[in-house]
């Protein structure tokens, strides 16, 4: 068994796959020592042994040539398909060796030390199932990526109309943990799925992603089940990722909308029922009717209408999906 399986799953960014697996080797240490719970480096390890497999959800691009001619020892599952992220990640999840499973994103790259210090920590903290490391933007500034779980007030504003009205609202401040300091070593209820480092052990006990997620909360659903299983999830900043967010989403924007939107609504169905799930759908899909409308009247004034043409066209698509109906 080896110690770190690291597991991408890709569609259409060659480009960045490349990039993301040429700086895994610095995420390795060049010095001893090993995290503890209050940060001290006490003692010696020896070399990391890894696997890599890069799961291919069909993508039209140049990625499985790139992959075998440049990287022929990273094992390459090749979709006919887009399958979606929870069940591309779960066949490579079945495949992998290792001690932990670290699921990172194609459009990422490691910061120097980041699997050593990922690795360390869980290793001196046993009951810590998950970890999130520190995320920046390709240009240096954080990102956001620690969570305390979604309320129903949570699901109404985030990624609305509403939260473009009331940016800096208590419940979106809760949920994005702006109470806590972004450098600091924290537990938290569940991380970002573009970086996650798993102890095998909670995929053992809790199973992998529910398929049912096709793309989005399906890490938010994963940690929701190790946290009630009895597993800690960790926030890790000295451990540290870059992440050039959405460029795969960000090919297919109505798509992602629908997703995004879908699976949140599924969340809540899951674990509080059909009727709140629902109300939530139905209050989502309203927003998308006031914004085809709100960019109509735009397109009607003479005000970038070819934008305004593309943003109605959108909206549409996600209103006319009827978000998991």
């Amino acid at each position: 068994m080896v110690d770190i399986s690291i597991i991408t799953v890709s569609w259409n960014v060659c480009a960045l796959l490349r990039q993301c697996l040429r700086t895994m080797d610095s995420g390795l240490a060049t010095f001893g020592g090993a995290w503890t719970v209050n940060g001290s480096l006490p003692t010696t390890h020896r070399p990391l042994s890894t696997e890599i497999i890069v799961v291919d959800n069909a993508s039209s691009d140049d990625t499985l040539e790139m992959l075998r001619a440049e990287f022929p020892n990273v094992r390459v599952i090749e979709n006919k398909e887009n399958v979606g992220f929870g069940r591309a990640n779960n066949q490579a999840l079945a495949l992998a060796q290792g001690r932990y499973l670290f699921l990172l994103n194609p459009d990422t790259e490691l910061r120097p030390d980041t699997l050593q210090t990922l690795f360390d920590y869980a290793e001196a903290n046993p009951r810590v199932g998950i970890i999130g490391p520190k995320l920046f933007y390709g240009d240096g500034t954080l990102q956001s990526s620690r969570r305390r779980f979604p309320t129903l007030a949570t699901a109404f504003l985030e990624s609305t109309k509403l939260q473009q009205w009331f940016p800096r609202n208590p419940v979106l401040s809760r949920y994005y943990m702006l109470d806590t300091s972004a450098d600091a070593i924290q537990p938290v209820d569940w991380i970002n799925g573009s970086a996650m480092f798993v102890r095998r052990e909670v995929y053992d006990q809790v199973g992998g992603f529910d398929e049912a997620f096709f793309m989005y909360s399906e890490e938010l659903d994963w940690c929701y089940r190790a946290k009630q299983a009895g597993w800690q999830i960790a926030y890790l900043p000295t451990a540290q990722v870059t992440h050039y967010e959405g460029k795969s989403s960000e090919q297919a924007v109505a798509r992602r909308d629908i997703y995004f939107h879908s699976s949140k609504v599924r969340f809540f169905r899951k674990y509080r029922g059909a009727f709140v799930a629902e109300m939530l759908r139905a209050f989502l899909l309203l927003t998308f009717v006031y914004q085809m409308a709100e960019e109509s009247f735009k397109w009607v004034l003479g005000h970038k209408r070819e934008l305004r043409a593309q943003r109605v066209k959108a909206y549409w698509q996600v209103v006319k999906s009827g978000l998991g109906r």
